[in-house]
């Protein structure tokens, strides 16, 4: 077995979605991605099956890992009970880990998640925080977003929600101590060992193509979040 594998064997989402595939071809008739994207679970399940060094390190660096949108559709009608969704997991896993994910558009994007999506955790205690979404940021939101950026406190007040406040409620403020123990969690289970990996490598590449990388919203993360090819998609 050559390295890549053997690393993926160690992941026990792999384990838990790779069993005996038959190459049915179900998991791709099924998959929302694959109607839009160059995206079939199929051929990823029966590439990891061949066991092939270099064809592994190629979908580590490639496109394809990065389509998914993990709805495991696939595992609900896979025959043999495989979850190629998991496999998906597995495989972004071992990409950041081995600093292949920077290979592709997709891939570097997974710095933008991490100052969004996973700093907002770890701050705020959500995965969407609604000031943090700003119109400069997120225009496509449009002009009705922009006022109700000026105007949350009232309009979760209306919804009942309990916005920023101590207490119960929709949006509420996360008490510190719970922040604490989000932070203990990421820190116990490598979270914050794969945040500090993305940083490392995306400022790699960042200083290769000379941008600035200073952290926040810096040159290469605007770069990253608003790269966008056009050959993702079927044509």
């Amino acid at each position: 077995m050559g390295k890549v594998y053997d690393l993926l064997l160690k992941d026990v989402r792999f384990t838990e979605g790779m069993n005996s595939c038959i190459n049915c071809g179900t998991c791709t008739a099924i998959c929302p991605a694959a109607e839009f994207y160059n995206y079939q679970p199929r051929k990823i399940v029966d590439l990891v099956q061949s066991r092939d060094e270099e064809a592994l390190i190629g979908l580590l660096k490639s496109e394809t890992i990065w389509y998914c949108g993990e709805c495991m559709s696939c595992k609900t009608r896979c025959p043999r009970g495989n979850a190629p969704g998991l496999i998906i997991i597995a495989l972004r896993s071992l990409s950041q880990e081995l600093g292949y994910f920077t290979e592709s558009e997709k891939g570097r994007q997974m710095l933008a998640i991490k100052r969004t999506i996973g700093e907002w955790i770890l701050k705020y205690g959500y995965c969407l925080y609604p000031p943090e979404m700003d119109m400069e940021g997120h225009p496509e939101q449009g002009p009705i977003w922009e006022w109700e950026l000026q105007h949350l406190p009232e309009i979760f007040e209306k919804v009942g929600g309990n916005y920023n406040k101590p207490g119960a409620g929709t949006l509420r403020r996360i008490p510190q101590e719970a922040l604490d123990e989000l932070r203990a969690i990421f820190d116990v289970t490598g979270g914050t060992a794969r945040f500090e990996k993305i940083e490392a490598e995306s400022a790699k590449v960042a200083e290769k193509m000379g941008m600035d990388f200073q952290g926040g919203e810096d040159q290469y993360f605007k770069h990253v979040f608003n790269a966008i090819q056009i050959n993702h998609h079927h044509s």
